[in-house]
């Protein structure tokens, strides 16, 4: 398998779960509600969501209109009325830092989505260092000095579920030849594929927070007194 190839398949392998029903209706509304606000995509890879955000990230590729870090964002406090995070502070070395910059760049009522991941597997883009459950979900926020308004999965334990015996069963031919990994990859994606048909089964379990596949996190930036 080529490097393109690689790269697109890791690519379409992850955002095919990072886009769930729920990610989007959630993602829909705020971008509604924004109106003729200004907004903040950080971390936006190749995805433009919006013409009214900048796309702002550490890699450059077509979508990208700023360059830069997370942990030192260049815009002024209370620039952006909405501030959107898919699947990035895990990538960073200081996440709290990461989401108290956020803060600092949204206005006085503006809106943060904060996505991130609990269970998959290592994917460094350049590098992964963290993993959140629903606790630390809500700590990036309050941390920031943002008051939680929502917090749900963003994928569920199906997805969970599936992403583990997905890298596992891809491990297993790995072990006898590296190359196969990719392509066992790919097969045992869509082999077991229908696991992910019971997140809406299991979403309000007891358990439900046992094995997500993540959480999105909606903070707003209140008045300080």
């Amino acid at each position: 398998m080529t490097s393109g190839i690689r790269k697109r398949f890791v690519r379409s392998f992850w955002a095919a779960h990072n886009s769930s029903a729920a990610v989007r209706k959630a993602v829909g509304v705020l971008l509604a509600e924004m109106g003729a606000g200004r907004g903040l995509n950080l971390g936006c890879g190749d995805t433009r969501l919006d013409p009214r955000l900048v796309n702002y990230d550490l890699i450059r590729t077509g979508a990208v209109d700023v360059l830069g870090d997370a942990l030192a964002l260049p815009f002024t406090e209370g620039e952006f009325t909405l501030v959107l995070s898919q699947e990035m502070v895990e990538h960073v070395p200081d996440p709290f830092r990461a989401v108290r910059e956020m803060a600092r760049v949204l206005r006085t009522g503006g809106t943060l989505y904060l996505q991130a991941p609990f269970v998959i597997g290592y994917h460094p883009g350049p590098e992964d260092y963290w993993r959140f459950s629903r606790a630390g979900m809500k700590r990036l926020l309050e941390q920031a000095g943002l008051e939680c308004v929502r917090l749900e999965p963003a994928v569920g334990v199906g997805t969970g579920m599936y992403r583990i015996a997905v890298e596992f069963f891809a491990a297993l031919p790995a072990r006898l030849l590296p190359a196969l990994y990719l392509p066992a990859k790919a097969l045992a994606s869509v082999a077991f594929f229908p696991l992910v048909w019971l997140n809406g089964i299991l979403a309000r379990g007891a358990q439900s927070d046992r094995i997500p596949g993540g959480y999105y996190a909606i903070g707003v930036k209140k008045q300080t007194p």
